[in-house]
Parts: structure tokens; C-alpha cells; sequence
């Protein structure tokens, strides 16, 4: 009986678990579809854009960091296939080059930093948990398996339109469809937009039935922990104050681009 103990012991101890990943970076592509409409009292016309953007995430210690890549991406400005001479600049989270998104996924703690018309904040907040619901489907990305998540996210956003040469926007309701892709191959709840909100690494986000879309590119090891670190440039205010220099500042560049103007600034 001892002998085939050992035999037992020994097989089992042949076995060995692959190291699930925890650390790392990722790269990521997104697209934003934008529409911007114009009207003129006889009518409106609707100019379709498209952006293409890289990001990377840095994730290690129970934390992430999110920002552009840095390497040559698209010019801020767009102008309309029509050459009617208007530019499109984006106006939101994540929009401005020097944007930073911190998360401490211990303390269920984000801190933004934000670039808005050339100024600096730095937005502290915590992460709130949406109500995520598995479909039971999977799909393989970048040697992955991934689970599909969606989740309805109530938010807020910002349209702007030119009406007989006037420069309107507002701030509307919004309900946005979030669909997601994750994996627990890395158990770790970091990822595009919605960070601390599922078990693994969301490596394909579609938000708003395709208005914007992520989805990752490359996964790599290799990462310097130590520069996972929430930023600490910027104006320190909260959301809602953010918020409210936005919507300031959006009227007061209302009230300097009278009509005849061609430069608007359009939120994502």
C-alpha cells in the first residue's frame, strides 16, 4: 500500500498549472464613429467621421494604467469629405493625447487627468459597478478565450449642431449598450472604459451599438510596475466640477465663434 502511495504522489507531481498572467501591457485600436448635422432652415445635412485612435494599458499590483500609445496617430483635426473647410476636434474623455486614466482596483479608486482646451484637470472618483449579464458566448481573441458581458450604462453626453450658422450644444440623457469581451485567462479587472468591472481582461469593448469600439492588439509581460501611478498634473476636482467647466467652456466658445466661422469642436 505505501509503494503505490508513492507511485500516486510521484504522478501527480508530474502535473503542473500554467501561471495565469497579472501583470503586463496591451495594445489597443479604437474607432469612433462621430455625425456631425448641419442645418440651414431648408433642411440638415449630416457629415459622417471616423477616427482611429491607439491606446495602451499598463496592469500590475492591483492596478492599471491607461493612455495613448506613443507612436504617430491620426491629426486632431478632421475636415469633411465635402471640403466644406469644417474641422472636427474631440471634445471628452480620453480624447486629448495627454490623457491619463488611473485605476486602484483595492480601493475601487479612479483618477482621470484631463486635458480640456489646453488646460489640466485631475478628476478622483470611484469605480462604480454596472449590472453585467453573461451571454454564454465566447470567442477567441489574440489566443484568448474571452466571455461576452453586456450592461446598460445611464450617462450623460454632449451634442453640439449648427443651425443657420449658430453653434448649439447640449448636454442630453443617455442610456448606452456596453458589450464586452473578457478574459479570465488574466484575472485581472482591467481593461478600456469600464475598468474594475468584470473578472479578467476586457480585450473588446463595443459601446453604443458600434459608436465606439476597442479591441486589443497585442498582449505583452513585459511592464514597468513602477510607473503604474496615479497622475497628479492638473486642477484636482471632482466629476461633477469637471463637468461643469466643460459645459462653461463649450458656451463660452460658443459666444466667440459667431456665424461664418469653420471651427467646431464635436464631443465623442
Amino acid at each position: 500500500m505505501k509503494k503505490l502511495l508513492l507511485v500516486v504522489f510521484g504522478a501527480f507531481g508530474l502535473t503542473s498549472v500554467p501561471a495565469q498572467q497579472t501583470s503586463g501591457k496591451v495594445s489597443y485600436v479604437r474607432i469612433v464613429h462621430l455625425q456631425l448635422r448641419i442645418g440651414n432652415g431648408d433642411g440638415e445635412r449630416a457629415i459622417p467621421q471616423t477616427r482611429t485612435d491607439k491606446f495602451e494599458l499598463s496592469f500590475g499590483n492591483g492596478q492599471s494604467l491607461w493612455k495613448h500609445a506613443e507612436e504617430e496617430m491620426q491629426p486632431d483635426d478632421a475636415t469633411d469629405g465635402a471640403g466644406g473647410g469644417i474641422r472636427i476636434r474631440m471634445v471628452g474623455p480620453g480624447q486629448g493625447q495627454d490623457d491619463i486614466s488611473y485605476c486602484n482596483f483595492n480601493l475601487f479608486k479612479k483618477v482621470d487627468q484631463r486635458e480640456l482646451f489646453g488646460k489640466k484637470y485631475n478628476v478622483t472618483d470611484s469605480i462604480k459597478k454596472l449590472n453585467w449579464k453573461l451571454t454564454g458566448e465566447s470567442e477567441n481573441i489574440l489566443g484568448h478565450v474571452c466571455q461576452k458581458a453586456v450592461a446598460q450604462n445611464p450617462t450623460k453626453r454632449m451634442t453640439m449642431n449648427i443651425n443657420n450658422g449658430q453653434m448649439e450644444h447640449k448636454e442630453v440623457e443617455d442610456t448606452v449598450t456596453l458589450v464586452a469581451w473578457f478574459t479570465t485567462d488574466i484575472p485581472v479587472p482591467a481593461g478600456p472604459e469600464v475598468a474594475g468591472q468584470l473578472p479578467g481582461l476586457i480585450l473588446a469593448l463595443d459601446m453604443g451599438d458600434g459608436r465606439i469600439s476597442y479591441k486589443a492588439i497585442e498582449i505583452s509581460n513585459k511592464v514597468k510596475l513602477d510607473e503604474i501611478k496615479a497622475p497628479t498634473k492638473g486642477k484636482k476636482v471632482t466629476p461633477e466640477e469637471f463637468r461643469e467647466d466643460t459645459n462653461k467652456m463649450l458656451n463660452e466658445m460658443q459666444e466667440n465663434h459667431p456665424a461664418g466661422k469653420n471651427s467646431i469642436q464635436v464631443g465623442g
